[in-house]
């Protein structure tokens, strides 16, 4: 990865900013982008004193026309694009009867169109290159979540999208990975939106408990290495999908009753 130029977007904290800890070890000049200035500005300071090549771009996922722009000027400044990782996201938490349907439509904004708004403005670039995409989905887009419906919706439209962009690039030296973290001990829970699409601001789960987002960071590094088309992670994720795939009547139960312990769950 030395000296090439990885763009991760919605890397401010979390996943994705361990992610550009990783890169940026490896040697990448890496590109973070995100919504809020200042955590993002946090972020770039935290990279730099770790000797990584960094540039912070405020760029709001969601907005066709911003990445675009962002895209423009990272090829302006870098003359090109290696790796593009999809990161950005957000999550919900809500009966989907209860829900402003405006909650669904900003998760599937952010989750999925600002993937697609990403990866379209900077495939000619990956294709030049002969790079690679990645895609930080979520087991909810391989067995969909009570309480989380706009949430799964968007990871799974994510991963079929991803998996048939795979397919199509299959003869052009762009790699593509689909990346599933399991739960993850990163902010997008306290930043998950209640159903009037207001952030909670805390978490319903104990994050001491979850895989850390720098082993998540380094798993992804080393399955885009090993050209690994999904990644699935940790031990609950695999048996999940597995178990999804052959037993989803048994399935529904156990993630209804899994989910109903949660802190504040409406489950009952």
């Amino acid at each position: 990865m030395k000296n090439k130029v990885v763009i991760i977007t919605g890397a401010s904290s979390g996943i994705g900013k361990a992610l550009a800890l990783e890169y940026g070890k490896h040697g990448a000049q890496v590109i973070i982008t995100g919504r809020n200035e200042a955590k993002l500005e946090e972020a770039k300071t935290e990279l730099v004193a770790a000797n990584i090549t960094c540039q912070a771009i405020v760029c709001d996922s969601s907005s066709e026309e911003q990445t675009r722009a962002m895209i423009a000027q990272v090829v302006q400044e870098y003359g090109g694009i290696d790796l593009l990782i999809n990161n950005a996201g957000i999550s919900m938490r809500s009966m989907f009867e209860n829900v402003d349907l405006k909650v669904l439509k900003q998760v599937m904004d952010i989750n999925f169109w600002g993937t697609v708004y990403a990866t379209h403005a900077a495939l000619p670039y990956l294709k030049e290159s002969k790079g690679g995409i990645i895609g930080i989905s979520s087991i909810a887009g391989y067995r969909g979540l009570p309480v989380r419906t706009g949430y799964s919706a968007s990871k799974f439209a994510m991963n079929g999208f991803l998996e048939a962009l795979r397919t199509e690039l299959l003869e052009t030296g762009v790699h593509v990975l689909t990346a599933c973290p399991g739960f993850t001990a990163s902010n997008i829970r306290n930043a998950s939106l209640n159903s009037e699409g207001k952030i909670t601001g805390d978490t319903m789960r104990d994050e001491e408990k979850m895989m850390s987002a720098e082993e998540v960071a380094q798993r992804i590094y080393q399955a885009f290495e090993q050209k690994k088309k999904t990644l699935v992670l940790t031990f609950q994720g695999k048996l999940t999908v597995f178990l999804n795939k052959w037993l989803n009547g048994f399935m529904d139960r156990l993630v209804y009753n899994t989910l109903k312990k949660e802190k504040d769950s409406p489950l009952k």
